[in-house]
């Protein structure tokens, strides 16, 4: 019986060691994979920048008549990145760009980022439609997570009220909301906006962090990694994977 313990333990341990030993072996080539994926990205952006892959050169940048960009707010308080970001979308021919964080860091540094950029102008100081065809300048908009909020909670108030209106004068009461009315009352209260045709998130997070949903209807979503890895090439890259996506609309 003793010895019957005994092997039984050391075959646990044996069996335990053996998985451990497993285990290091999956992450070893998890982080070589990681390692040779980040170089060859590293590479591949420096080429692009470089204009030695061909296929880039022939960018149609007119495709992204919109452009929203999603920076988490700790990495968007280097305005310094950003504005050099926008500076290459400027070079690119990308000219309608939505600047978006959660806590308005962006928004309240507007007026730095339109000194770096002279040929910048906000959304409000332009029709929305002049500014989708206006080639000489590049058009900015600031959004923050209080934006939408607020724009949503505006947009229901009015809703409720004409509801009850239509109620006193011997309507039934509609408690069902449908997406074309929530379309209607967000024009009417100014917060519709345009819809992104691509939207590029920055920060360590794969996700839009409240950015309005309801332009992000028909919206490609690409992660670009953190901010203080910004990088030219894999920005042209981007852009030009999205220029080469067909993209069917429903009805």
């Amino acid at each position: 019986m003793i010895l019957y313990l005994w092997f039984s333990f050391r075959f646990v341990q044996i069996g335990n060691l053996g998985l451990q030993l497993l285990w290091y072996f999956l992450r070893i080539i998890l982080s070589a994979w990681y390692f040779i994926s980040v170089v060859g990205n590293l590479f591949e952006s420096y080429f692009i920048s470089c204009g030695v892959l061909k296929k880039y050169k022939s960018l149609h940048s007119g495709k992204v008549r919109y452009l929203a960009i999603v920076i988490e707010s700790e990495e968007a308080y280097q305005i310094s990145r950003v504005v050099k970001l926008l500076q290459w979308l400027d070079i690119i021919g990308v000219k309608n760009v939505c600047l978006y964080d959660m806590n308005g860091v962006l928004k309240k540094s507007k007026e730095t980022i339109f000194k770096e950029l002279k040929n910048a102008k906000s959304i409000e100081e332009v029709n929305e439609v002049v500014a989708l065809h206006d080639p000489d300048h590049m058009t900015l908009e600031f959004l923050s997570y209080a934006d939408g909020k607020e724009a949503v909670a505006k947009a229901a108030n009015l809703i409720f009220v004409e509801h009850l209106k239509r109620h006193k004068l011997g309507g039934e009461l509609d408690l069902i909301l449908l997406e074309p009315q929530l379309n209607e009352a967000l024009q009417i209260v100014g917060s519709k906006g345009p819809e992104p045709d691509l939207l590029l998130v920055y920060g360590p997070v794969r996700s839009h962090l409240g950015f309005p949903a309801w332009r992000l209807r028909y919206t490609e979503i690409i992660h670009m990694g953190s901010l203080n890895f910004l990088r030219y090439g894999s920005l042209m890259k981007a852009i030009y994977n999205f220029t080469k996506v067909h993209q069917n609309y429903g009805t």
